[in-house]
């Protein structure tokens, strides 16, 4: 079976991964090729972000990778905090983020967000970029115990409860934003259609997936 590299130190991530490849790929992550490099995310956009770690992986290790970098985008916020989601406080601090999320939507109306993810697949001197969003609104208050981030505060389309409320079966087929983008990949690789765009969508409402571009 031939392996791919998911460039993450997050081992929830890579495992939930692995399973949606199964039979199609061994998915390691950066600890399983013995790789502590915390790679920098020097880009300005989610997409230069995530091509930034597969491209390292290719360049040092010569192995296919795959990278990905997702924030929380805002409408009334004009896109914040977008990549700086991890770190909108100033810290990687998941509670004075999403408190300062809420302070600047205090007195707003349009609540309107969503979760962007966008994934950098570099396979076989090729380079192909996806990206997956999951359409939603920002709470009043953080509600829900579960998940991490801004869970306690975004709503997906469709949905009366926030991500954080959410039991594991209800997420579980998407893996949250991140699983939208997967799923792209996903087919691309049964389908063996490495220049042909693309769109999936998923069964969330208004939630999309689409092809940005090959290299």
């Amino acid at each position: 079976m031939k392996e791919l590299v998911f460039a993450t130190n997050n081992q929830y991530k890579a495992d939930e991964v692995s399973k949606l490849l199964e039979g199609q790929y061994k998915v390691l992550s950066l600890k399983d090729i013995s790789c502590d490099v915390d790679i920098p995310e020097t880009g300005g956009t989610f997409a230069e972000n995530a091509a930034l770690k597969s491209s390292y992986i290719v360049e040092h290790y010569n192995l296919d990778c795959f990278g990905d970098d997702s924030g929380l985008q805002i409408d009334a916020l004009n896109d914040e905090p977008g990549i700086f989601s991890a770190r909108y406080s100033g810290v990687r601090d998941d509670k004075q983020n999403l408190e300062l999320v809420l302070e600047k939507m205090s007195e707003v109306k349009d609540r309107r967000a969503r979760f962007t993810t966008v994934i950098s697949l570099s396979q076989g001197g090729q380079n192909h970029l996806f990206e997956g969003v999951i359409e939603g609104v920002i709470t009043d208050k953080p509600t829900g115990d579960k998940g991490f981030g801004y869970d306690p505060i975004f709503q997906p389309g469709g949905y009366d409860i926030t991500f954080a409320e959410m039991t594991t079966a209800e997420i579980s087929h998407l893996i949250a934003f991140l699983a939208v983008s997967i799923f792209a990949v996903t087919r691309i690789f049964k389908e063996q259609y490495p220049n042909k765009k693309t769109a999936i969508f998923s069964s969330w409402t208004d939630n999309r997936t689409k092809l940005l571009g090959d290299g």
